[in-house]
């Protein structure tokens, strides 16, 4: 039995803030970790001094993040110039996406993605691979091999797509089972039915990614919804017998409530009012939309229909893999919807919101006892400016907040996973993709 003491001031939440209020975060002394699991958050006392102690002078200590869309292909392709979501999946996705038919090369890109999860803060993402089933497979390894919780699922994408990067109906299908049969529930990984988007598959395909959810409970649905006013267009002229963009899913069986759709940034309310009916997560991916020019995310509208919401980064349409920038982002487009985020709604977006979102929060995203250890050591001063903005916060509060705006990578002085420090990952070089 291997138990310690970690010391530092605790901060996580035990509820989303829009219904718990500021009762919601939760604050201690030190966190109590028994055989990579949370025991307590605690009060110092001299009690916890007899126990092993590792102390963290002037640093803080929170759950690890959790990306909600996030793909590891374009990881080589982020801050590449695009005019918009269309543009950008054929100038800039698609070519990348070319290139994991080599096996050794998607093997050191999933090695390198992972880590820059880890120096980033992040512990648990739901990510997109590519078309290739070994994809999913060197994806996977690398996660087991980090003791992960990872999410993910070989893309289905059966037309409209460059040749190299086709499935068929059946061979998606097929592939999709086989993984499924080989990763899902292995260690802390989960399966994901990843059509790319309804514009990339036929209605067989979809009709057997419905097929692969009712056959595997437990598996997630991950997939696009309206992004872009082109996408939707592109899309619902494939499907003329659908009302609008979520009723293709619909059609299908997929909008359930293991479904995680990435954007939602144009829905109507009708499909707000079904989303929420369904169960359905939205991953709110602010620097991508941005970027991209898509639009702003209505928060409000999320919350009003009970739509559950997550942050992704969705690199590389995103511009960062730190949920802190991410936050600080989704502050920016609230603002812009004179939607205000306060920061307590920012830390729980990237925490436990993002555990409901996957369907994750009974194994992480707070420190609840018995939940397990993935913890982050954050510097409040790891960089002069931040040092002397959150030495002049006031609050709790006002610290997390200017965590958001003015921190990144460099203020995630460790990361913990099952209560180990993922040290080896990233102190050694990950191979070059």
């Amino acid at each position: 039995m291997t138990r310690r003491v970690f010391r530092a001031p605790v901060y996580h939440m035990l509820d989303d803030p829009v219904a718990g209020g500021p009762d919601s975060l939760a604050m201690g002394d030190a966190l109590v970790v028994e055989d990579g699991r949370i025991v307590e958050v605690a009060k110092w006392s001299p009690a916890l001094a007899r126990e092993p102690v590792v102390t963290f002078p002037g640093a803080m200590i929170v759950p690890g993040f959790v990306d909600a869309h996030v793909h590891y292909p374009q990881i080589d392709v982020i801050g590449a110039p695009a005019a918009h979501l269309l543009d950008w999946l054929n100038h800039n996705t698609f070519p990348s996406e070319l290139a994991f038919a080599d096996r050794d090369f998607a093997a050191r890109t999933a090695c390198f993605f992972l880590d820059q999860l880890l120096r980033h803060g992040t512990t648990t993402a739901l990510i997109y691979p590519t078309v290739h089933k070994h994809s999913v497979d060197v994806l996977f390894e690398a996660a087991l091999a980090r003791n992960m919780r990872i999410a993910s699922g070989k893309v289905l994408m059966d037309r409209n797509a460059p040749d190299g990067l086709l499935d068929t109906a059946a061979t998606g299908y097929r592939d999709s089972r086989d993984l499924i049969h080989a990763w899902h529930g292995k260690g802390r990984l989960t399966y994901a039915v990843t059509p790319r988007f309804a514009g990339t598959s036929t209605e067989e395909q979809l009709a057997l990614a419905d097929r692969l959810l009712r056959e595997h409970p437990g598996t997630l649905l991950h997939t696009h919804l309206s992004e872009n006013h082109e996408e939707i267009a592109y899309v619902e002229s494939l499907f003329p017998d659908c009302a609008d963009y979520l009723q293709i899913y619909e059609k299908f069986g997929l909008a359930t409530d293991r479904s995680v759709f990435a954007h939602c940034l144009h829905l109507s309310d009708a499909e707000w009012t079904r989303l929420g009916a369904a169960g359905s997560a939205v991953a709110f991916c602010p620097t991508s939309n941005l970027f991209l020019v898509s639009g702003l995310f209505d928060f409000a509208k999320a919350r009003s229909h009970g739509v559950t919401v997550g942050l992704g980064t969705d690199v590389g349409g995103g511009t960062t893999l730190s949920m802190l920038q991410t936050a600080g982002e989704a502050f920016k487009v609230g603002q812009l919807r004179r939607q205000m985020l306060d920061p307590l709604q920012l830390f729980y977006l990237a925490t436990l919101g993002g555990a409901r979102a996957l369907r994750m929060d009974r194994f992480i995203g707070n420190f609840a006892p018995g939940k397990e250890a993935d913890f982050l050591v954050i510097d409040p001063a790891a960089t002069p400016l931040l040092k002397r903005r959150t030495e002049a916060a006031q609050s709790p509060e006002e610290v997390l907040f200017a965590l958001a705006i003015l921190g990144d990578d460099r203020v995630v002085k460790a990361t913990y996973v099952m209560g180990e420090e993922a040290k080896a990952a990233l102190d050694k070089p990950s191979p070059s993709p």
